[in-house]
């Protein structure tokens, strides 16, 4: 319970929002513990050769942005090209060429000499189905990576094999059998650039906007795209003399509801459009994200016209849920 509606944000991200620190520690420490266990398998006659320098650490928990509870980890193990793999670009879809090794072990395209990602991502399935401390290694549900399931632990790991090319980007599986472009270090820096142009405060509000849409009052708004708009938000925007969560909160609700109505694109520049939505689910979208807003206001007002902490704690509740902190009485 919160006597203000200040303190019962701050009660509210540090107890329900926000990864617990003890569990972030914990999470950080068996995902060293998976890569070095990944680079025992390093040259290995059927694994690969692991670019240890270029594995990359992705996705909201490396940005700081996921919220509770911890479910997934995503990581991109880089695999080393030996200097010898080359690759070919058709409209969108990549094609990497395979080798001696790759044809030994079954990992080329029927008919092809195209290493397959879909046979990769399965040798890393395989390889990781060796592993003691894990559960379970699958295909993931978009067929882009396999996914190691904890035995004593609530997250799973997502991992994306991957190469680095020289022209700078990495290569990833396309879901379909072949390669796609990406660089998420791109994504990792502005998130970090724009959070500390904000004097370090976004990251609770994109957690806090996170679990709004994870109430799915809505349509709800895929992870990625969502710290996309709150970033192209914040990025053009003056740093603020003073902030207050709820204050942004509810600004960044009003910003959202136009922003969903449009295409948005990619900040790596390589995908295009992320916003994959409908029109009329645009619209859906938008008006949850307006009628939020409205609901918000009523707080604001409530606390700050009529001095009424009861009052703008329980509107907060009608937008957070029963989770947010009640109004203490005593």
């Amino acid at each position: 319970m919160s006597k203000t509606v200040n303190s019962a944000f701050t009660k509210f991200l540090n107890e329900t929002v926000n990864l617990k620190p003890n569990k972030t520690s914990i999470a950080r420490k068996s995902r060293d513990n998976l890569i070095n266990n990944i680079a025992n398998f390093s040259g290995n006659n059927d694994f690969f050769t692991v670019y240890s320098e270029k594995n990359l650490k992705f996705g909201s928990f490396a940005r700081k942005t996921k919220i509770r509870e911890l479910d997934d980890i995503d990581l991109m193990l880089c695999l080393s090209a030996e200097g010898t793999r080359t690759y070919t670009e058709s409209a969108s879809c990549i094609y990497i060429y395979g080798d001696n090794n790759d044809k030994s072990n079954n990992l080329l395209s029927y008919g092809t000499y195209y290493l397959n990602s879909t046979k990769v991502i399965n040798r890393f399935i395989s390889k990781l189905s060796e592993l003691n401390d894990y559960e379970k290694a699958e295909m993931h549900k978009n067929q882009e990576a396999a996914t190691l399931k904890m035995k004593s632990y609530t997250w799973n790991f997502d991992i994306v094999p991957c190469f680095y090319t020289d022209q700078g980007i990495y290569l990833i599986p396309n879901g379909s059998g072949n390669w796609k472009k990406t660089d998420p270090r791109i994504d990792n820096d502005r998130t970090t650039s724009i959070n500390q142009k904000h004097n370090g405060k976004l990251l609770n509000l994109i957690r806090l906007v996170k679990y709004w849409n994870k109430r799915k009052i809505t349509l709800t708004i895929g992870s990625y795209l969502l710290e996309c708009m709150i970033l192209e938000i914040y990025e053009g925007k003056a740093i603020a003399d003073t902030w207050w969560i709820d204050l942004e909160f509810k600004n960044v609700l009003d910003s959202l509801s136009t922003l969903i109505k449009y295409d948005v694109e990619d900040p790596k520049g390589i995908q295009g459009n992320i916003n994959n939505f409908s029109w009329d689910d645009r619209l859906k979208i938008s008006n949850a994200l307006h009628e939020a807003y409205n609901k918000a206001c009523d707080a604001i007002s409530f606390e700050v016209n009529d001095k009424n902490q009861e009052k703008a704690i329980n509107k907060w509740r009608e937008v957070f849920g029963s989770a947010f902190p009640k109004y203490d009485e005593e």
